[in-house]
C-alpha cells in the first residue's frame, strides 16, 4: 500500500498559485524528500494533504483513504511537525506535550520522556521562555510521541545546532526501520541526500522529478575540474564555470569524447571528473526546466 498517493492535486488561493497538477506517490515504510526553495509550494502540499486546507481540484490519500471524507480517521495516523509551530507561551513545556497526547486519547508519557532526554529538552520551563531550537524539539517530541505510522515533517531541522540535528536524525531512522514512513519537507539537499531512500523535486508549485536518491543522480552533467589553466576549455554544454588562479571548475553536460578531445589538447597538471553532489542536480532539474 502506498504511504501517500495524489492524483493532479491542485490548489490556488483566489487566483494566486499553490501547488498544480501534483502527482505523487510515497510507498509504505519509505524515508522520502520533498525538496524545494521556500515558496515552491512544499507546506501548500503538506496542508493540503493533511485536509488542513481544501484542494482545488484533484485528489490525494493517504494509506488508501481519502484526505477529504476520512481526514479525522487519516490524521490519528500522522505525526505532523510543522515549519512554524505555534504554542501557548504561558505554558510549561510538560504541559505542551501532555495536551498533545491527552487531544489523541492516548498516554505517551513514557515515550515522551525518552525523547525530552535524547534531545536535552528541559520540560519545566514555560514555552515564552524558549530559543527557536527548544521550540522545535517541543513540536518533534509532539509530532513523535504516540509513534504514528507516517510522520511528515516540514523544515524540521532549522534553529536545530548540529549535535541535536543527528539525534532527531537518529530517532527518525530508528522509527523507520520499525516501519514507519518518514516524509521530510527540506530545502537543505544535504539532508536529503544523506537520509533519503527517495525524493521529488517540486518548483512553483510544480513537480519537476520524482525517483531514487541514487537515479536523481545520473543526469548526464559532470562536474569537471582542471588545473593548469586560467581560461576555461572552448566547449559548448558548459555552466557553473568558477576560477580559482590555475583552477578551472565547470558543469559539463556534453559528450564526454568532445571534453577528452579538447582537454588533451590543454597544458593541465591535473584533471577530476566526478559525479554532481545534490545541490548541483537541483539546479540541473531547475536549469533544465528553464530551457
Amino acid at each position: 500500500m502506498n504511504a501517500i498517493e495524489t492524483v493532479s492535486l491542485t490548489k490556488y488561493y483566489g487566483k494566486s498559485r499553490g501547488i498544480t497538477d501534483i502527482d505523487l506517490t510515497v510507498e509504505e515504510g519509505d524515508f522520502f524528500g520533498f525538496i524545494g526553495p521556500n515558496g515552491a509550494g512544499k507546506s501548500t502540499t503538506i496542508r493540503t494533504l493533511l485536509g488542513l486546507i481544501c484542494p482545488t481540484s484533484g485528489t490525494a490519500e493517504i494509506f488508501g483513504r481519502n484526505i477529504r471524507s476520512r481526514r479525522d480517521e487519516i490524521l490519528a495516523d500522522i505525526g505532523y511537525m510543522p515549519s512554524e509551530a505555534a504554542f501557548y507561551h504561558n505554558m510549561r513545556v510538560r504541559e505542551v506535550i501532555r495536551l498533545s497526547a491527552d487531544l489523541r486519547s492516548q498516554d505517551c508519557r513514557k515515550e515522551a520522556a525518552e525523547l525530552c532526554e535524547r534531545l536535552e529538552l528541559d520540560t519545566e520551563k514555560r514555552i515564552g521562555e524558549l530559543s527557536l531550537g527548544n521550540r522545535k524539539k517541543v513540536s518533534i517530541i509532539c509530532a513523535l510521541q504516540h509513534k504514528p505510522k507516517l510522520c511528515v515533517l516540514d523544515e524540521p531541522t532549522s534553529g536545530l545546532d548540529p549535535l541535536m540535528q543527528r539525534e532527531f536524525y537518529a530517532i527518525l531512522e530508528e522509527r523507520n526501520q520499525e516501519g514507519t514512513t518518514i516524509f521530510l519537507s527540506s530545502h537543505v539537499l544535504s539532508e536529503v541526500q544523506r537520509y533519503c531512500r527517495h525524493a521529488a523535486v517540486i518548483r512553483e508549485g510544480r513537480l519537476l522529478v520524482s525517483d531514487r536518491m541514487e537515479h536523481l543522480g545520473h543526469t548526464d552533467t559532470k562536474r569537471v575540474t582542471v588545473r593548469g589553466i586560467d581560461t576555461p576549455p572552448a566547449l559548448e554544454n558548459m555552466k557553473d564555470i568558477t576560477s580559482n588562479g590555475d583552477t578551472i571548475s565547470f558543469l559539463y553536460g556534453g559528450r564526454p569524447d568532445v571534453l577528452l578531445g579538447a582537454l588533451a589538447a590543454l597544458p593541465l597538471t591535473d584533471v577530476s571528473i566526478t559525479e554532481p553532489d545534490l545541490e548541483e542536480i537541483f539546479m540541473h532539474y531547475y536549469a533544465k526546466e528553464d530551457i
